[in-house]
């Protein structure tokens, strides 16, 4: 049977998805980075097809979910 993947971030920051989709692997949490392949073809970061999904297998939904609320949260914020 094929894993099914859910979202725990939609963004528009192509930037901020691949940095999140990275921290989830570190935390030992699979992840993709999905968008409409036309979109990013041309690069349009506006709009329903503008937008960027981080996704995650729907069994660890709950560990993805909260990575990406720590990281907004500061958790994973580097002392300056």
């Amino acid at each position: 049977m094929e894993q099914r993947w859910v979202s725990v971030l939609k963004t528009y920051n192509r930037a901020e998805a691949d940095i999140l989709a990275g921290l989830l692997e570190a935390q030992g949490v699979p992840a993709r980075v999905m968008q409409e392949p036309a979109a990013r073809a041309i690069g349009l970061q506006v709009g329903p097809f503008g937008a960027i999904e981080i996704l995650v297998p729907e069994d660890r939904q709950g560990e993805g979910e909260a990575v990406v609320s720590a990281f907004f949260n500061g958790d994973f914020a580097l002392d300056a």
